[in-house]
């Protein structure tokens, strides 16, 4: 019976060794940033101003007092906002993608389009979007319309994030070898069963990543609805804030975004290594 393999005495001493490099790596990065976060502490609050700042952005007396309306309008209008705006967005964005990749004569039309809603929305900044729509649709009044101000503010986001996550997409699909498409035709698919059984569902997976770093966006650009008239948890801050002369309130709704979308962006961090070793593996 052969023997079990065990690493060689040379071998040993290379693992110990590398084991004593990461350590020392991992202490000294360690010890710079507890130094870096010591001295930039010890500037902020030795400064003359902190006493009056602290009391202006961090009172913790208005923290407990604005935290249960600012929680209720965040989690209302905030993220239902996200979870009803983020699917249309990823329906209507593949949508434009797929169109401008139209290669039928009849389709021209389509694929003009398509080009030009996503120049047009990716030029014009979503925060003048969102006043257009929320102000412009319901003054015109049109019968069976909805003329609130929450729905033309959603409408507004699907519109403009659908233009960039459509280029998303775009770039998902030209990034997919002209092999698979042939390859597809020489089974005898046409090229709208290629699109749909071969092409779309591999650039969709390669564009996940990116796909997360526009929610990230879209779950911050919620905060753009408070401009007209929707009670969010912005405008819940901003209302305290003005009649309480304290911006603690803007500090706190900040910190419900931030804890909203740190987990958002580790799982893009998580998925885009999981993706390069994927990569790597597959070149060896």
């Amino acid at each position: 019976m052969t023997a079990a393999w065990q690493p060689s005495e040379r071998e040993l001493e290379r693992r110990a060794v590398r084991r004593r490099l990461a350590l020392r790596s991992r202490t000294i990065a360690t010890l710079a940033v507890v130094v870096f976060l010591g001295v930039t502490l010890a500037a902020i609050l030795g400064s003359p101003g902190w006493p009056r700042v602290q009391e202006t952005f961090f009172s913790a007396e208005h923290a407990r007092a604005s935290f249960g309306e600012i929680w209720s309008g965040f989690w209302r209008y905030n993220v239902v906002i996200f979870l009803i705006a983020e699917p249309l967005i990823l329906v209507l964005g593949l949508a434009l993608a797929v169109a401008r990749q139209a290669r039928s004569p009849w389709l021209t039309p389509v694929r003009g389009l398509a080009v030009v809603y996503t120049d047009l929305f990716r030029g014009v900044p979503t925060l003048l979007l969102v006043m257009l729509f929320g102000f412009g649709m319901p003054a015109l009044q049109l019968q069976g319309v909805p003329n609130s101000g929450l729905f033309w503010a959603i409408v507004a986001l699907v519109v403009s994030y659908a233009a960039y996550v459509a280029e998303v997409f775009r770039a998902g699909i030209e990034s997919i070898h002209p092999s698979q498409t042939s390859s597809a035709d020489a089974l005898g698919l046409s090229r709208g069963q290629a699109m749909r059984y071969v092409v779309v569902p591999q650039a969709v997976r390669r564009v996940i990543p990116p796909l997360l770093n526009d929610f990230v966006s879209l779950q911050k650009d919620t905060a753009l609805v408070f401009v007209v008239g929707v009670l969010d948890g912005v405008w819940a801050a901003q209302d305290y804030g003005n009649y309480n002369f304290n911006y603690t309130p803007l500090v706190v709704v900040a910190l419900f975004f931030v804890v909203l979308t740190i987990p958002l962006a580790r799982l893009t961090d998580w998925l885009q290594r999981r993706m390069a070793e994927r990569e790597r593996a597959g070149l060896r």
